[in-house]
């Protein structure tokens, strides 16, 4: 049985009060929280963050990383740099990193093992434009960027991975793909996993992340194959993130 992830995504919103005041609110109400919840602040943010989860159920996030273990990359931050303010995950293939900064799905292939050498997990997302979406490409699009990553890690290292399929089409639009649509992709996502290993299929998890909040998340995540979700948006306020956490 997979456990529900709820994993929320700052993206480049953040002060050190307004960090504060979110992360003491969520952690008000964790007591009857039974999922595994993660919170991906901006680097500037991870020393604070991790002071402030000391000692609770809490897990730390990061949102992107290099490649590059160290050197002469201005302005970039490596998975071991990550690890260093006590954060377990970082995001990688989000859809903003593919479309505004050209990231391929070799680079994202990269990126996912350079987490994994470091002992992060990493948060692979994939997903569809709504152009590919109409034009029926969903499948064909989502396959290419997860075969990127099995051709160059194998199926194994599945086993430390947790997806998060976003329709592009539904990150912050205010649009949601329906249970039924998520679903169907979800269950395409392990069935593709499952041509290498059913093991891994059946325990990999997928997690939801197309403008899921308070109101849809319990819909979403009663599918069979939804196992949480990646929340953008309503992560940033408290009491919404938790009806989130509290739908699994």
């Amino acid at each position: 049985m997979r456990k529900t992830i709820v994993a929320g995504n700052w993206k480049m919103n953040a002060s050190k009060e307004s960090v504060n005041s979110l992360i003491k609110g969520i952690l008000s109400g964790m007591s009857d929280v039974s999922s595994d919840v993660i919170v991906c602040a901006p680097f500037p943010y991870l020393s604070q963050v991790e002071s402030l989860i000391i000692n609770s159920d809490l897990m730390l996030g990061a949102q992107n990383l290099n490649v590059n273990l160290k050197g002469a990359f201005t302005g970039e931050v490596s998975a071991d740099m990550i690890k260093d303010f006590g954060a377990q995950h970082v995001i990688v293939g989000h859809s903003e990193r593919r479309s505004l900064y050209g990231e391929t799905s070799t680079v994202v292939a990269e990126k996912t093992k350079a987490a994994i050498d470091a002992g992060l997990t990493p948060l692979l997302c994939v997903g569809e434009s709504l152009e590919e979406r109409e034009s029926g490409r969903t499948e064909a699009v989502v396959a290419e960027q997860l075969n990127a990553v099995i051709s160059l890690l194998g199926i194994d290292a599945f086993d430390g991975i947790i997806i998060a399929y976003e329709p592009v089409w539904a990150i912050g639009t205010g649009l949601t793909a329906s249970p039924e649509q998520a679903q169907s992709v979800h269950l395409f996502i392990r069935k593709l996993l499952a041509d290498s290993s059913e093991r891994v299929a059946q325990k990999t998890p997928i997690l939801y992340g197309g403008s899921m909040n308070a109101g849809n998340a319990a819909d979403l995540i009663s599918c069979a194959d939804i196992d949480g979700g990646l929340i953008g948006g309503a992560a940033l306020k408290a009491d919404d993130f938790l009806q989130i956490c509290k739908a699994g």
